[in-house]
């Protein structure tokens, strides 16, 4: 029997009503030497409510908003063949081995015939009987007769641990076939409404307002619930009909025992079963026991001569009947004391197989959950250990809960009393191992995983406490099953054992000191209370997973995390960088250390007034307040600020640019350009000015660095820029040096360029009045100067003689001086702002 696949012999149901014999393994014809591929990852795209969400068992789930393409449409309803494969999947499996004849109900018809007409008219009815009492028996039978009653058949269901919020989505894929689809809450009940079934759900553990919940829900649906009398009792006002189920009569007790022993007692065995059915109050579980233990007596005398024959209870054979025994001494073994009868486990236990008996080791270690019979032979390392579970079930030691098995009423403590717990540490971390590498495996779904995640969760519950850090290279297997069963619950729906693995994971990875793991399963739990509506536990759980991550450099699961955090945020509202973008749209900030572009872009081409000072870059405060509460530009990184800053500055140095093309030779009527051999600039009576300079006059300074076509000599009369001067007949023309100096008294241009640099760092331009002698109107013109060494003297009062020496000098030297004048402006006005 393979633990990976599940084939029809594993239900009973092969038509003989005999489960074949296993086949013995097969040898491989050649050896296979060669390594095997690790297997890739398997991911599972599922869909709940809008989400879309694709289970990765390596990096993490990633959720996203499903497309509207991609949204799978409403589900539709299961045919009756498909209800009836369903049906027989959620009963227990056929224990293997040799067939048990099937045991009538005894003593409950009156109380079967009143659970099918309460049905039949529609009504709710709980079922509450105690363990051991027959309850699971009589619903099986009560199922059978109303498989007719409504339209959607008969739906079985286990409450074992289970939520209202769990049965009503095991209610939904019963139903409905939606796979891979998970509806979130208003969706489920909306579909859950519309389904018209009588429900039975045995082992129920919850009562009260969460009953009512799950009645609400569904009004169509009739109810058989069971239950023990330690479960919640219903709401005072629920229309829930109650059913008590009592112990049978003595009657009944000894007909029950002459049915498992398949012979009528003697006296000696009727009078202890009266003692016995006194002692149990009449629990039908105890009499199937006592049947198992005369049944056993029986086997035991049959002398030797049986166990010599067929060897069945060589292993087993008690203390009290000696190998060499005949069958006269065989008889004289005594009936077990009421004692023992009360608690037959033990008793029962020593006179079973040795792979039963290991069985049961594993069955206690695991808190009661007995693993599928096809794991046994791996787990107990029996080839023929699948048998084993069914010399349990024919001796009462374990009861059928919803599609699997567990150890009956009281057996758990009557064997740990008895020592078969001593050992639960080691037979639980077997069991661990043979799950992590079980629920890994490719071939296994995840359905199969979901059908045994009692005894995995079992198996981490035990194992995460212990869990110590493991050497190098090695991985706790606590951690190891958590994350191969934890993605196989999610892919195979069974969300509520999602939750509970990851939680027992994150413990176990953080006493195993192994953050890769527990960031991983933060990000789990985070996805999955994304999934659940609960966005402040989703950002807690992703923030946390992003910490791990983030202190390991994991690239892409980070890359996840920020994903789902993202959702997160979009889904409540609260998106990253909207605040400081709206505020940097608003009203833009310029700090103090960034430069900023001008209000008005790049400046214009012509300046609208001459400079008096230096050209200066800056910018003016904006106009616009920004809001309290914002900071604009401040709450972006040093990188965005950084970014701003050089594209304001490229802004600011291509504006100067721009300014220095349209300022050159665009006027027309530019006065430098009019400049000849006679200029018209002169010396009026306001010589002695502030600003200027009698051109006579020395101040010590040595060369001016200015090229001037000026004559030197004043004439008879001895002042100069009157009718008498000489006339000079050499046209003024720029130097060949890159910078022209000129001595006074000197027509020619200086043909050697200055040695000295300019000791000034910026540009000092500065106007050149001149006023006509003749009484005319004075006029301004812009002499622009360039010089290579510093002058501690103001420039000449004359303009220059050419625009070409001034853009030369302005090429050739890093210190540029640039003044416009305008006829019609002051000579005081502002600087334009670049």
């Amino acid at each position: 029997m393979d633990p990976n696949t599940r084939g029809p012999e594993e239900y009973g149901h092969d038509g003989d009503g005999h489960t074949p014999r296993p086949r013995p393994p097969r040898d491989a014809l050649t050896p296979d030497f060669t390594p095997h591929t690790p297997a890739p990852a398997r991911t599972v795209r599922l869909f709940s409510g809008d989400h879309l969400l694709t289970v990765n068992p390596i990096d993490g789930s990633e959720i996203e908003l499903c497309p509207p393409t991609e949204r799978p449409g409403r589900p539709a309803k299961r045919g009756p063949e498909e209800r009836a494969e369903a049906d027989r999947a959620a009963r227990p499996p056929v224990p293997a081995g040799s067939a048990q004849p099937a045991q009538p109900l005894l003593g409950r018809q009156e109380e079967r015939e009143q659970l099918v007409r309460l049905l039949a008219r529609g009504r709710t009815v709980r079922l509450t009987g105690p363990a051991g009492s027959g309850r699971t028996s009589l619903l099986d039978l009560v199922a059978e007769d109303c498989a007719d009653l409504a339209p959607d058949g008969v739906v079985r269901l286990t409450g074992h641990r289970r939520t209202p919020a769990d049965v009503l989505h095991d209610l939904f894929h019963a139903v409905y076939d939606a796979p891979l689809h998970r509806p979130e809450d208003d969706e489920l009940r909306a579909l859950v409404r519309e389904i018209g079934a009588v429900v039975v759900v045995d082992d129920l553990e919850f009562g009260g307002a969460a009953l009512d919940e799950l009645l609400d829900a569904t009004p169509e649906c009739a109810f058989l619930l069971g239950a023990t009398p330690d479960t919640p009792a219903p709401s005072a006002d629920s229309t829930v009909e109650e059913v008590t189920l009592s112990g049978l009569d003595r009657a009944g007790g000894v007909e029950v025992i002459e049915r498992a022993v398949g012979r009528l007692l003697t006296e000696e065995e009727s009078n202890w079963a009266g003692d016995l059915w006194f002692e149990s109050e009449g629990l039908p579980l105890r009499f199937v026991q006592a049947g198992a233990l005369l049944r056993q007596r029986d086997r035991l005398r049959a002398g030797a001569d049986a166990v010599d024959e067929f060897g069945v209870f060589e292993d087993a054979r008690p203390l009290t009947a000696p190998v060499g025994a005949g069958a006269g001494e065989a008889e004289e073994i005594p009936l077990p004391s009421l004692g023992e009868a009360a608690a037959p486990a033990p008793l029962l236990a020593a006179r079973l197989s040795a792979s039963a008996r290991a069985t049961l080791r594993l069955a206690v270690a695991l808190g009661g959950e007995v693993p599928h019979q096809a794991h046994l032979p791996a787990l107990v390392g029996d080839t023929h250990a699948d048998a084993a579970l069914g010399e349990l079930a024919a001796c009462g030691l374990v009861s059928p809960v919803g599609p699997r098995y567990r150890l009956a009423a009281g057996v758990q403590a009557q064997l740990e009393a008895a020592g078969y717990g001593d050992d639960a540490d080691a037979q639980a971390r077997t069991a661990a191992q043979h799950y992590a590498w079980w629920a890994g495996h490719p071939s296994v779904t995840p359905e199969r995983v979901c059908a045994e995640a009692d005894a995995v969760l079992a198996a981490l519950a035990v194992t995460v406490p212990a869990t110590t850090r493991p050497e190098d290279g090695e991985q706790a297997v606590a951690v190891e099953l958590a994350r191969t069963a934890a993605p196989a619950f999610a892919a195979g729906l069974h969300w509520s054992a999602w939750e509970q693995s990851l939680h027992e994971g994150a413990e176990a990875a953080r006493l195993a000191a192994q953050p890769a793991d527990r960031a991983y399963f933060h990000h789990e739990l985070g996805v999955l209370a994304l999934c659940a509506g609960q966005l402040d536990r989703a950002r807690s759980e992703l923030e946390a997973s992003l910490g791990l991550r983030s202190a390991l450099a994991d690239k892409r699961g980070t890359v996840a995390g920020r994903r789902a955090l993202a959702l997160v945020a979009d889904r409540s509202g609260d998106v990253p960088g909207l605040a400081v973008i709206t505020a940097a749209e608003e009203a833009p900030v310029t700090r103090n250390e960034a430069p900023a572009s001008p209000p008005r872009g790049v400046p214009a081409a012509l300046p609208s007034a001459p400079t008096t000072g230096p050209t200066l870059v800056t910018g003016p405060p904006s106009a616009v307040t920004p809001h309290r509460g914002r900071t604009g530009i401040r709450r972006l990184t040093r990188y965005n600020l950084v970014a701003v800053g050089a594209g304001a500055l490229l802004v600011a140095v291509l504006g100067t640019v721009v300014t220095l093309g349209a300022t050159s030779n665009n006027d027309a009527n530019d006065p430098a350009d009019r400049v000849g051999v006679n200029p018209s600039a002169s010396t009026g009576l306001d010589d002695g000015a502030s600003g200027s300079e009698t051109p006579g006059e020395d101040t010590g300074g040595g060369d001016t660095g200015e090229a001037t076509s000026r004559p030197t000599d004043p004439g008879p009369d001895g002042t100069m820029g009157t009718s008498d001067d000489p006339t000079s007949t050499d046209e003024a023309r720029p130097s060949d040096s890159p910078s022209s100096s000129q001595e006074p008294g000197d027509n020619s241009p200086s043909d050697s360029p200055t040695g000295k640099p300019s000791s000034s760092g910026g540009s000092s331009p500065s106007p050149s009045p001149s006023a006509s002698p003749s009484g005319g109107t004075g006029s301004q013109s812009p002499s622009p100067s360039a010089s290579a060494e510093p002058s501690t003297t103001p420039p000449s009062e004359s303009p220059s003689s050419s625009n070409s020496a001034s853009d030369a000098a302005s090429a050739s030297t890093p210190a540029t001086s640039i003044s416009s004048s305008s006829t019609s402006e002051s000579p005081d006005a502002s600087p334009p702002v670049i």
